[in-house]
């Protein structure tokens, strides 16, 4: 201690002395304080782990699996502090659970009043968002948590009816309950969440307090009522595609603390816009595809806090008003299918200068025809990061103005008419990380340079004629997602396994419809490949049926149509392989059968399953699960009867088991099990005895093929229940029955054929109400009517009659050809397209039906 005195000595001892007792104070403070912290209550922890043991856990969804990661301790229920637990908070004065937030938890089950959730009670934040609930309906108990300030369950497959019960939840001052309608028949909402009893009107009445609100995709169909006007608190609005209707109070527009409203898609909610004060919150204003009226006010200017608006799709009368521009704020500006001028957009966004999203699209009213170059107005606002130019018409090069957005990372030019090679000055935007290109008339080869775009995630270039091999340096596009290159005219061998080695983060890939080979190294499956959820390889020259798809258990939509496969479906395939799968096509290929016949049921969201012409033997492959929408199986060699159980399904959307070995009696059921079934062809099979009787009101029905079979009976009177029927064929049976003049109500049948049965009698002078008003087509061949087909029939059939010139004629000498729009609705899918053999003068003509291209051709159709 040279140099050190005495008293400085013992000076420096006392001060290290009180540092290390401050230390330990602190310490034993904490410690003290976390002792005294309660645990959760053992009512609370048991309600959770009730709940845990309820529900199930995907294990292939991508999420954070918080519910899994909770445990008691030691095998005790009794122990364990659930408020340490992943998702879960606890109040640190009671112990009680306050928060509980599963969102993205991959919970897989049904909810209803006796799960164990809605027994804590002391709740007042609530997420189960972005789960899987089994459109079950919100349980009645959820008002035992009557402390609720915020309500999360968007996304979770929940529907029904809204129960009153939820309105006694006064405390909510957030409530989301958005994006729950689900569609698995194409263009109808078959599943969604309904506000009508109780109403909007009970829910505003009710929850006086709430700030935000969102219904986006609720079935509301109501008006939107004035007393909302008075909820001064709300700053949240968005009501998106609830169906409303009437006049929207223009009040609300004014409410002092609103800053976000979104109504879109409401096509018949109407009104106007008020004029605007400056003192406005608005930050985002959004009323695309509404049905709202008049001029935009050049007041919307005074909305200087305004980042987004959204006129998309509107009936505004007049253009924009310049003061748009006024709004320096703004950074989101759509206008999509909106009838504005160019030039005057163009002074708009000359001082837009925060505008970093764009979208034009759909306004090919405006820009048709017009070269590409001519937008180059657009490049002014260098600060643009999404510009949506699909869908305009558009013609010439891709344009050179687009060099001068540097910051762009969203391009969308699809749907154009664009011509020459993708142009080099998009491979000098860097910092693009979506580019669609997609259904335009682009040659030559896809550039090396793709490979400069370094941030790109998505790439669409598909429906182009774009030709020559798949460039290497693709390979380079390390963070690429998803690239879709179908129906073009490349050429060469591609080897499959560089797509899963070189692209680790590829989840879509569609090559499908080119003039390539695709080469698969089936010797053993690549147990660490990356998880794709959709592979497209239509007519990709295969003849092995993929061995790596043993470990893509993330599938969702798996193509291999037109190839020549061979065998059989392997055994591992449907059985465990593919558990999230939703479309499978399989058709067009040389499969034999299963390699084991699936009697388990099909993967569970499996909606369509296509396996049309190949030549599988043997009974129906499994029966349909609940979501199936699809189930076609035509031109096969199939054999046995139809069970009933293919009725559980209700959102069929195409049944096709036609052109197989089928025989037996149709179940009764198919003619009233979906209400969205527009397809039923059963055609060419060896059904015998009647047709199913009852066909219900509201069925959805379009087309009817059972023809070439064996059936007996009558034609049952309930297909006047088919209102929306434009195709029914029934020929080639040994149906006995009078001419169906009662079938000319249903306003929609264009083709009605009836050859070859044992109809008798005589047909009768139409009556006024049985006119056929859309019939182009009608073949009675080879039946047993006596008498002529009474003129007042011709005079009545107007959708037979053609004007040529100022002529006035019954049109004759040709077959029509017939299209009739019955999508198959998947990924890239082609038109689902029907044939008939309709006599004419001793000739029989084989015509498709596929009323998509029907148009406003010249039809000629046959004598009668």
């Amino acid at each position: 201690m040279m140099g050190l005195s005495v008293p400085c000595f013992f000076s420096f001892v006392r001060f290290v002395f009180w540092l290390c007792f401050l230390d330990l104070l602190a310490v034993s403070h904490h410690f003290a304080s976390s002792m005294m912290q309660p645990l959760c209550h053992d009512d609370e922890r048991s309600a959770l782990l009730q709940f845990k043991q309820s529900i199930s856990i995907k294990e292939y969804c991508y999420g954070d699996h918080s519910v899994e990661s909770w445990r008691m301790e030691g095998g005790n229920s009794s122990s364990g502090d659930c408020c340490s637990w992943n998702g879960v908070k606890c109040d640190e004065q009671t112990g009680h659970v306050i928060k509980l937030d599963l969102s993205g938890g991959c919970l897989y089950g049904s909810i209803n009043s006796t799960t164990t959730l809605f027994h804590l009670v002391h709740l007042q934040w609530l997420s189960l968002s972005y789960n899987y609930f089994n459109f079950s309906e919100i349980p009645t108990t959820i008002n035992n948590l009557s402390r609720l300030s915020h309500l999360n369950l968007s996304y979770s497959w929940i529907s029904g009816q809204i129960p009153p019960q939820l309105l006694d939840l006064r405390n909510l001052v957030s409530l989301d309950l958005s994006h729950n309608s689900v569609v698995v028949v194409p263009g109808k909402k078959t599943d969604y969440l309904e506000l009508r009893e109780p109403s909007l009107q009970n829910l505003f009445d009710k929850l006086t307090d709430l700030k935000i609100l969102n219904l986006d995709n609720v079935q509301i169909s109501s008006p939107i009522p004035h007393i909302l006007a008075n909820l001064s608190s709300m700053t949240y609005l968005s009501l998106q595609d609830c169906g409303l209707k009437g006049e929207f109070p223009t009040k609300i527009f004014q409410l002092p603390n609103l800053s976000v409203l979104r109504l879109n898609k409401n096509s018949d909610l109407t009104g106007y816009l008020p004029e605007f004060e400056k003192t406005s919150p608005l930050t985002v204003l959004a009323i695309g595809g509404c049905g709202f009226s008049g001029t935009i006010p050049s007041s919307l200017g005074n909305l200087t806090k305004l980042v987004s608006l959204d006129v998309s799709f509107s009936s505004f009368l007049g253009e924009l008003p310049i003061s748009i521009g006024n709004l320096a704020s703004l950074k989101e500006l759509l206008l999509e299918g909106y009838n504005f001028s160019g030039q005057i957009l163009s002074s708009i966004l000359g001082n837009l200068t925060q505008l970093d999203y764009l979208d034009l699209s759909h306004s090919h009213n405006k820009f048709s025809g017009q070269n590409s170059s001519s937008l180059s107005w657009i490049a002014k606002n260098t600060k643009l990061k999404f510009l949506y130019l699909s869908d305009l018409n558009l013609v010439g090069e891709i344009p050179l103005w687009l060099m001068n957005l540097t910051q762009l990372t969203y391009l969308d030019m699809s749907h154009n008419q664009l011509t020459g090679p993708i142009s080099s000055c998009l491979m000098n935007i860097n910092q693009l990380s979506v580019l669609y290109l997609q259904s335009n008339q682009l040659t030559r080869n896809i550039p090396s340079e793709i490979s400069n775009l370094t941030q790109l995630v998505d790439l669409d270039l598909s429906s182009n004629s774009l030709q020559g091999p798949i460039p290497i340096n693709i390979f380079q596009l390390k963070k690429l997602q998803k690239l879709r290159l179908q129906s073009n005219n490349l050429s060469g061998t591609v080897e499959f396994d560089m797509f899963l080695s070189q692209l680790e983060r590829l989840e879509i890939l569609i090559l499908s419809s080119n003039i390539l080979s695709v080469f698969m190294n089936n010797t053993v499956a690549n147990t660490n490949s990356q998880k794709l959820t959709c592979i497209g390889l239509r007519s990709c020259n295969l003849s092995n049926f993929p061995n790596f798809l043993r470990n893509q258990d993330s599938l969702l939509v798996l193509d291999l149509s037109s190839n020549s496969i061979t065998g059989k479906i392997p055994r591992w395939f449907l059985n465990d392989s593919v558990p999230s799968l939703e479309y499978l096509n399989l058709s067009h290929n040389l499969f034999t059968g299963f390699d084991q016949h699936p009697n388990v049921r099909p993967p569970y969201f499996l909606t369509t399953f296509d396996v049309r012409y190949n030549k599988l033997e043997g009974a129906l492959p499994f029966i349909p699960s609940m979501f199936m929408a699809e189930y076609l199986v035509s031109n096969n060699k199939l054999t046995g009867e139809i069970s009933p159980l293919i009725c559980m399904s209700k959102y069929f959307y195409a049944l096709d088991l036609s052109n197989n070995n089928l025989s037996g009696v149709l179940p009764q059921c198919l003619a009233n099990f979906s209400d969205g079934l527009s397809i039923l062809a059963l055609q060419g099979n060896k059904f015998h005895g009647s047709i199913p009787q009852t066909f219900m009101n509201g069925t959805n029905l379009k087309m009817i093929d059972l023809s070439n079979n064996q059936l007996q009976g009558r034609i049952p009177r309930s297909l006047v229940n088919c209102t929306k029927l434009e195709y029914l064929h029934l020929g080639n049976n040994q149906i006995t029955d009078v001419f169906p003049s009662w079938l000319g109500t249903l306003q929609e049948l264009k083709v009605l054929i009836l050859k070859s049965n044992r109809l008798h009698g005589e047909i009768k002078e139409p009556d006024e109400n049985f006119e056929f008003p859309k019939l182009q087509v009608i073949d009675l061949s080879h039946n047993m009517f006596r008498g002529e087909l009474p003129t007042k029939h011709f005079q009545s059939w107007n959708a037979m009659k053609v004007f040529n010139g100022s002529h006035l004629s019954y049109m004759h000498d040709e077959i029509p050809q017939i299209w009739f729009d019955a999508r198959v609705a998947s990924s890239d899918i082609s038109d689902y397209a029907y044939s008939m053999t309709i006599s004419n003068k001793g000739y029989e003509y084989q015509n498709s039906y596929n009323e998509k291209q029907n148009g406003n051709r010249d039809r000629k159709p046959t004598k009668l």
